[in-house]
């Protein structure tokens, strides 16, 4: 997708996109499966951090919630988790244009043992 990985480390990750008439839908705005797919990755690799070797993790649940309409333009992501257990990983994260939140999204992912 284009993705710039900008910090990954201790639980967090933040990541850039820049958003471009490819990625809007018919009324001008980023299309709202684009921001799912910008929260998931940001917050798989938030998880990804703390996972141990052979664990891969995968989204079990995502809830995203939009605030406004994204533009095209440079989007910031930043994850961080909220709980690690045993076998689930419960995640938040935030999409930001323009230091404006386009995005709020809390996520559950399962480790996958391989």
């Amino acid at each position: 997708m284009g993705v710039h990985v900008e910090r990954a480390d201790d639980g967090s990750a933040s990541i850039r996109f820049e958003a471009r008439e490819e990625h809007l839908n018919p009324a001008g705005t980023v299309h709202g499966g684009v921001l799912a797919t910008l929260v998931d990755t940001a917050m798989g690799t938030a998880v990804r951090t703390v996972a141990g070797d052979g664990d891969v993790p995968a989204t079990s649940q995502l809830t995203v919630t939009y605030l406004r309409p994204g533009r095209p333009g440079e989007l910031v992501v930043t994850a961080r988790l909220r709980t690690k257990g045993e076998h689930l990983t419960v995640c938040e994260a935030d999409v930001e244009q323009e230091d404006r939140g386009l995005v709020h999204a809390v996520a559950t992912f399962a480790l996958l043992h391989h």
